[in-house]
C-alpha cells in the first residue's frame, strides 16, 4: 500500500518580471485527508502547482514532498500523480493505448493499464479512440493516467471540471478512499461548490496569498456574524439601524445586518419604538464566507501577463526534471500523425 507524505509550501514566492503570481505562501498538506486549494480564477493556484512540480522554479521559497523538491525524488511516478489543467490526448489513438505509451516511458508494468482503467471506471470504453471522449471521460481518463505508479501523492488540478452529476458522486467518494489508504491528495478548484462535499480541509488563496487554512468548519466559524431582522415599518428599522451605525442590506426575509448580536438589535428597536416580525442570527454559507475572504482581492488586473510570462518561464525551465510534466507525457505533447504506427501496440490509429 503506497505510504503519502505531506505537501510543504514554505515562504513560496513567484515573479514573473514585474508580475506578482504568487507571494510568501506557506502551508501544508498531510496523508490520509483530502485537502482543497482554493481560489478565484488567476489566484495563483496553478502557478503554485507547476513550482511544487518542478516545471517553473520559483522566486523564492521552497515547495516540497516529505522534505524534498520534485527532482529530488528518487522515483517521483511512484511517489507523486499529478494532472495540471487539461490533459492533452492524441484523438487517433485509444484510452488503453495511452496509458500504455505513458506506462512504457515510466517504467511502469502494462499490467497496471488494465488496472487503472478499471480504477477509473474506463474499462468498457478502453479500446474506443479520445478523439470520442466527453470532457468527463477525458478526466476520468487523467486521473487513470495519475494513477499508473500507484503513487502516494496526488495532486489535481480542477478534476470535477466537466463531470456530470454521476461523475462528480464518483470521484468525491474516489478520492476520499484514496485518503483513507493514506495517500497525500491535493484538489484544487476554483469553486468551493465543487468540492465541499469531498474535502476535509481547504487552503484557501488570493491573489497569490494565503487568506484562510483550516476545516470547512473553520471557514464557516470565521465568516462575518450577520442579524436578520424584519419589521411592518421596514423604513423606521431602516433609519435605527444607520443613526447607530449599523452596515445593513435589504434581503426576501427582512433586512440583513452585519451585526454578531440579535439581542442588540432587538434593544435597539425596542428603544425607537418599533414592532419586530423577525429577529435572528443568520448562519451564513460556505460559498458567502469564501466569496467574504477572496472577494474583489482574488484576481489580479496582472493576471494575464503573469499567464504569458509564466508560459515562458515553463519553457525555459528545460534543466528540471519533470519538465515534460508528470501530468502530460511525450507522446501527448509530441503526438505523432493518425496515419503513423502506434508503438503501444504496433497497429495504426486509422
Amino acid at each position: 500500500m503506497p505510504t503519502g507524505v505531506p505537501i510543504e509550501i514554505d515562504g513560496l514566492s513567484k515573479h514573473f518580471g514585474g508580475v506578482t503570481a504568487v507571494e510568501n505562501l506557506s502551508f501544508t498538506v498531510q496523508p490520509g485527508r483530502v485537502t482543497g486549494f482554493l481560489g478565484p480564477n488567476g489566484a495563483g493556484k496553478t502557478t503554485t502547482l507547476r513550482v511544487l512540480l518542478g516545471l517553473v522554479r520559483p522566486s523564492q521559497g521552497t515547495a516540497t514532498f516529505g522534505g524534498k523538491r520534485y527532482r529530488e525524488l528518487e522515483r517521483p511516478l511512484e511517489t507523486v500523480g499529478a494532472a495540471l489543467e487539461a490533459a492533452s490526448f492524441h484523438p487517433g489513438r485509444t484510452a488503453r493505448n495511452h496509458l500504455a505509451i505513458s506506462a512504457a516511458t515510466a517504467g511502469v508494468p502494462r499490467a497496471r493499464v488494465a488496472e487503472v482503467l478499471d480504477l477509473v471506471g474506463m474499462t468498457p470504453y478502453a479500446d474506443r479512440r479520445v478523439g470520442g471522449f466527453s470532457m468527463g471521460m477525458r478526466q476520468r481518463l487523467g486521473l487513470a493516467n495519475t494513477l499508473l505508479g500507484d503513487p502516494g501523492v496526488l495532486v489535481l488540478d480542477e478534476p470535477i471540471n466537466g463531470l456530470d452529476p454521476e461523475g462528480i458522486r464518483w470521484i468525491r467518494g474516489f478520492l476520499q478512499r484514496l485518503a483513507g489508504e493514506g495517500r497525500t491528495v491535493l484538489v484544487s478548484s476554483h469553486l468551493l461548490s465543487e468540492v465541499q462535499q469531498s474535502v476535509d480541509r481547504v487552503v484557501i488563496i488570493a491573489k497569490g496569498r494565503l487568506v484562510h487554512e483550516g476545516t470547512l468548519a473553520e471557514l464557516e466559524t470565521d465568516s462575518l456574524p450577520r442579524v436578520v431582522v424584519d419589521s411592518p415599518d421596514r423604513t423606521a428599522l431602516a433609519a435605527a439601524l444607520e443613526a447607530e451605525g449599523l452596515v445593513f442590506t435589504t434581503g426576501r426575509q427582512g433586512l440583513i445586518v452585519d451585526a454578531p448580536d440579535p439581542a442588540h438589535i432587538g434593544h435597539l428597536a425596542f428603544v425607537a419604538g418599533i414592532e419586530l416580525h423577525a429577529l435572528s442570527r443568520q448562519k451564513s454559507a460556505l460559498e458567502d464566507s469564501f466569496l467574504n475572504l477572496v472577494g474583489e482581492r482574488g484576481v489580479s488586473a496582472e493576471d494575464d501577463g503573469a499567464d504569458a510570462a509564466e508560459a515562458t518561464d515553463a519553457a525555459a525551465t528545460t534543466d528540471e526534471p519533470g519538465t515534460t510534466g508528470p501530468a502530460d507525457d511525450d507522446a501527448a505533447e509530441h503526438p505523432s500523425p493518425p496515419d503513423q504506427p502506434d508503438p503501444a501496440d504496433g497497429k495504426g490509429a486509422e
